[in-house]
């Protein structure tokens, strides 16, 4: 008996090692995806973020795939995470994930992009309204009142491009803007480059384009440059390439938003509910045009 129990302690020793020690901190990022360096950025944030805190991160890619989202988010629910940190691909869809989250009774942030629809104990990103109009005022200021302008539209869904469109609406009201055309080109550089091709050919006499992100607007700096035009392009997110085409003067300005301090204020926020403190239900993220 005696070496039973000696058996059995040591069984109980060896499980308790093969314990993670931070298992009970371990927190998840689901991420929209990371084939665009804003969210590479968002998510490099809430990493460094999770080290400094001594937090286990998950990081899961959706592949702006509703279907893949939520497998994710099922997934984790599975393994017993302690709070999720979503960006979601469609602030519609990712209902249905939050919902699942709900019924786990895991406490959820939304980073960037909102979610229509659930429970959610806060909401991180910048005032993507507010954004938008930035970027329409800051083309007046630089082709006057009335310009013959377009935009192009990110991911039809989400609260990003809905956002953004409607900031982008208000300036285009206030400075009596002539808006040719707004097409979408899903965030994506190359479909911001061939949106743009088709854009010029039918519009020969734009001024302006707003373009909801800098992917876009890099996709219709090329587009101008290929068609030997000159027209003011103002973009969105403050990417590295978008600051750099800036720089050169490709671009006249961009909106910039700080992913990497989004995904760090996830990481942050989630520590709190961990701990049992209240958080707020928005926590705002500061814009600035890039010149």
């Amino acid at each position: 008996m005696k070496r039973l129990f000696g058996f059995t302690a040591t069984l109980v020793l060896t499980l308790a090692l093969c314990i993670p020690a931070h298992a009970k901190d371990t927190i998840a990022l689901v991420v929209s995806t990371l084939n665009n360096p804003f969210f590479v950025a968002l998510k490099d944030g809430a990493v460094t973020k999770a080290n400094e805190m001594g937090i286990e991160l998950i990081v899961l890619d959706s592949q702006n795939d509703p279907s893949k989202e939520l497998a994710n988010v099922e997934d984790l629910t599975v393994r017993g995470v302690k709070a999720i940190l979503i960006n979601p691909t469609d602030s519609d869809a990712v209902s249905n994930a939050i919902r699942m989250i709900n019924n786990a009774n895991i406490p959820v942030i939304t980073l960037d992009r909102g979610a229509t629809r659930g429970k959610v104990a806060s909401h991180i990103a910048s005032d993507n309204v507010a954004g938008g109009k930035m970027a329409g005022d800051y083309m007046a200021n630089l082709l006057g009142k009335g310009a013959k302008v377009i935009q192009i539209e990110g991911l039809a869904g989400t609260s990003a491009a809905r956002d953004r469109g409607e900031g982008f609406a208000q300036a285009v009201k206030a400075n009596d803007f002539k808006l040719l055309a707004s097409q979408p080109a899903d965030f994506d550089r190359t479909k911001g480059l061939n949106v743009m091709e088709n854009l010029l050919a039918a519009q020969p006499d734009v001024q302006g384009v707003f373009a909801q992100n800098d992917e876009m607007a890099l996709g219709a700096v090329q587009a101008v440059k290929s068609a030997d035009k000159k027209v003011v392009i103002v973009g969105f997110d403050g990417t590295k390439d978008g600051m750099a085409a800036v720089k050169r003067g490709d671009m006249a300005a961009t909106i910039a938003q700080q992913p990497a301090l989004i995904g760090s204020l996830g990481v942050e926020t989630a520590g709190k509910i961990l701990k049992g403190e209240k958080v707020e239900a928005n926590i705002p993220v500061p814009l600035k045009v890039v010149k």
